[in-house]
């Protein structure tokens, strides 16, 4: 399928097929979808969609519904996101690589005057934040 949307070109063709997802109905049943994540050779990623009458990707003329299909842009976010819910962890990582997981923490000491961890807390408390939340929000936005 070759669409133009925005005054970009996706091309079902000629991009890169990155994975594959359907929602377990034959391809008969009137619920049946399924997508199709690719990335063109500029990065950029799209979703190509398909389904039958009951699906989200419906085609409609008049009252009736059938086949329809359906090419939707994504951000590099969005493609990431369907890629996890989707895909197996190795094609995650085949597409977008190894996902950092940086969840360690290192204690720092700070020394304030207690008026000046009252006022902290307070602060904190209201922005409905753990401390060490609050501070770091504010040091690094």
């Amino acid at each position: 399928m070759k669409k133009i949307i925005k005054n970009r070109v996706y091309d079902t063709e000629t991009a890169q097929k990155c994975g594959e997802w359907d929602n377990g109905y034959y391809t008969n049943d009137f619920h049946f979808c399924a997508e199709t994540l690719y990335q063109k050779k500029t990065g950029e990623f799209f979703l190509h969609g398909k389904g039958h009458a009951l699906s989200k990707y419906a085609g409609h003329s008049g009252n009736s519904s059938g086949w329809g299909e359906q090419i939707i842009p994504m951000t590099y976010a969005e493609a990431q996101a369907w890629a996890e819910e989707h895909l197996d962890g190795d094609e995650y990582i085949g597409i977008f690589g190894e996902p950092e997981e940086d969840d360690t923490c290192t204690k720092l000491t700070l020394s304030m005057s207690a008026s000046q961890v009252a006022k902290l807390k307070q602060l904190a408390a209201q922005n409905g934040q753990q401390v060490g939340e609050f501070i770091v929000s504010k040091i690094l936005g």
